[in-house]
């Protein structure tokens, strides 16, 4: 009697399929890169309180942006507070490839992550703020609140240079018929379209993860400074 075996290689992952960007106004960008860092924090219970409010933002949205936004609100609200916050844990603090730290997805956890967090301290600075908060400056609902209030060239160079990493998160979620793949596709509704040789990057990093060893490799941000400096 034959066994059929099962195959010796792990299949290379396949790339969701890339965006079209939606049509935005400035104002509704600041809305959608506000109401995503909201999405993308901890689910306390003071962020259930707000459920109403995230619903209302999300409806003044073009469509492909406002309905998925609705549809993740009607799952946390159907969830409840205790499941909700269950899940969120398993999703983004169990698994590396939904990192909401992004220079994790540039430089692993290597030697070089603290200069990329330097160089996230840098880019505030450059745009006139101060980081003052518990989390890593790179945090992802941190840096889209920074595009949001600032609306500021250095938060679009920094989420320009750190796009692989949201389309691997996104591409993770995705994968994992996640909720939070909804939210997460909005940022990259609201940011200009991938090209040929980024979604090669990011299918590295979705087969390969992030890298183990980065001597001799560049971080992907510019220097910053302060304006004036």
């Amino acid at each position: 009697m034959s066994t059929v075996l099962p195959p010796r290689v792990t299949p290379r992952r396949r790339l969701p399929d890339a965006l079209t960007p939606a049509s935005l106004t400035s104002t509704q960008r600041q809305t959608v890169h506000m109401l995503v860092s909201l999405l993308l924090d901890y689910p306390d219970a003071q962020w259930f309180e707000r459920l109403d409010v995230f619903d209302a933002h999300a409806a003044t949205l073009p469509a492909p942006i406002a309905e998925p936004l609705q549809r993740f609100l009607r799952t946390a609200r159907g969830a409840g507070v205790s499941e909700w916050q269950q899940r969120y844990v398993t999703t983004f603090d169990l698994k590396r490839k939904c990192s909401l730290y992004l220079s994790y997805y540039a430089t692993g956890d290597t030697r070089r992550r603290g200069t990329a967090l330097v160089t996230f301290l840098d880019a505030y600075r450059a745009a006139g703020w101060e980081f003052d908060a518990p989390e890593l400056p790179d945090y992802l609902p941190a840096v889209l609140e920074f595009s949001a209030r600032s609306q500021s060239d250095v938060a679009d160079a920094v989420l320009a240079a750190h796009r692989e990493g949201i389309e691997v998160l996104r591409a993770a979620l995705e994968g994992m018929d996640s909720p939070w793949a909804d939210v997460v596709r909005a940022v990259t509704l609201s940011l200009p379209k991938v090209d040929q040789r980024i979604r090669e990057r990011v299918l590295a990093l979705v087969n390969e993860g992030p890298p183990t060893e980065t001597v001799g490799m560049s971080l992907p941000m510019p220097a910053f400074r302060r304006t004036g400096e």
